[in-house]
């Protein structure tokens, strides 16, 4: 019976409830956009790490991210090959580059990474199949998400990084992340020869593989026992933890998406509960109506919960259905990692719900109004 009079209500007027669920589908929107680019920025600064082969990663204690990674001794590297816990370790370096066609040109920051090819670094066919042809000499292959003012990605292009000229060998899948707008990948030899300046006992990152059957816990209290200080040891957890932390706290990320989210959910709680405000003002003598013949305060307050409900899920699916938009198209031109995970849409609607429900517990002062020996 609630629900037959919630509903009455609700399509006496449609226009007005239409409007109403216009105003609350842009709140939901925006509460989806918000959610998405607040989960979506840590997760690009973990995109390169996550096609990585490694158990533990070793780094500079001045490490901040990625591409903001700092640098160590080479020596190190052996110090943890030493570890009797340890299967294999790799260094990875990062190098910042100008992209340039020979013809001339915009001269374009790219990001170069130095790998052992033979390291087996990276998980991903693309780079595992053209092991040989990035081990020749003067060539590169690129990211394929690397954007297109760099150029076409042709193998056999020519291209001058840094005043050295050489072969776009071939191309990979994977994702730049937050390594820049470009991003290509070298052979140590061919790193040097891009950095002749850069000391080759000069370090970014260390992949560090455990032997089958180690505790990463174990292995990663023998590796800090071996090291000397100005060292981290991150599990892949960890750095995942750090990443976020960075992003969210370290960054406008956190302020600028984290508020706007609070925002978002203010502004429905707030539409919803004029919408239902007004209606119920508007609904005044029917309400008095009900309660003189007997219907109870908490009946009457079953309606308007139903009412704020139902208007919530008619604006959440269109919401829903722009917010997949808005994340195909964010993708595309920032190449941010924005998906609609099972999680992120349970937020979402939790957050949908609660907004219902704080507006409807809102907007019962007015039904108290309706007294019948006031209205009458």
């Amino acid at each position: 019976m609630p629900f037959r009079v919630a509903w009455r209500i609700l399509t006496h007027q449609i226009g007005r409830t239409v409007l109403a669920s216009i105003g609350i589908f842009i709140a939901v929107l925006l509460v989806f956009v918000e959610l998405g680019f607040f989960v979506a920025v840590p997760q690009g600064g973990m995109l390169v790490y996550d096609h990585m082969r490694f158990d533990l990663l070793l780094v500079s204690d001045t490490y901040v991210y990625q591409a903001n990674s700092g640098t160590f001794p080479r020596a190190r590297l052996d110090t943890v090959a030493k570890v009797a816990q340890v299967a294999q370790v790799s260094p990875i370096y990062f190098g910042a580059a100008k992209w340039q066609d020979p013809n001339g040109g915009t001269r374009l920051d790219v990001s170069v990474l130095g790998i052992d090819p033979r390291a087996r670094d990276f998980a991903v066919s693309d780079i595992e199949e053209q092991t040989a042809t990035l081990e020749q000499r003067d060539t590169v292959l690129v990211d394929s998400t690397t954007r297109p003012l760099f150029g076409p990605l042709t193998p056999g292009r020519v291209v001058d990084i840094d005043g050295h000229r050489v072969t776009l060998a071939g191309s990979y899948v994977l994702g730049t992340g937050f390594l820049g707008l470009g991003v290509a990948l070298a052979s140590e030899a061919n790193f040097f020869r891009l950095f002749p300046l850069r000391p080759r006992d000069s370090v970014n990152l260390g992949l560090i593989e455990v032997k089958p059957g180690i505790a990463l816990d174990a292995a990663e209290s023998a590796i800090k026992s071996a090291l000397p200080a100005g060292m981290r040891v991150f599990t892949r957890d960890e750095l995942s933890a750090h990443e976020v932390a960075y992003w969210t706290t370290r960054t406008a990320t956190g302020l600028i998406f984290g508020s706007g989210l609070i925002v978002s959910i203010i502004v429905g709680v707030m539409v919803l509960y004029q919408t239902l405000a007004t209606q119920i003002s508007r609904q005044l003598p029917q309400f008095a109506t009900l309660k003189a013949i007997g219907y109870s305060d908490r009946y009457l307050d079953a309606i308007v919960l139903i009412e704020s409900l139902l208007m919530m899920l008619v604006a959440f699916v269109p919401a829903m259905i722009a917010a997949l938009g808005v994340y195909s198209l964010v993708r595309k031109q920032t190449l941010l990692p924005l998906d609609l995970t099972p999680s992120e849409f349970g937020i979402v609607f939790a957050a949908s719900l609660a907004m219902a429900s704080v507006s409807a517990v809102l907007s019962l002062s007015a039904l108290r109004r309706a007294d019948p020996a006031e209205v009458f």
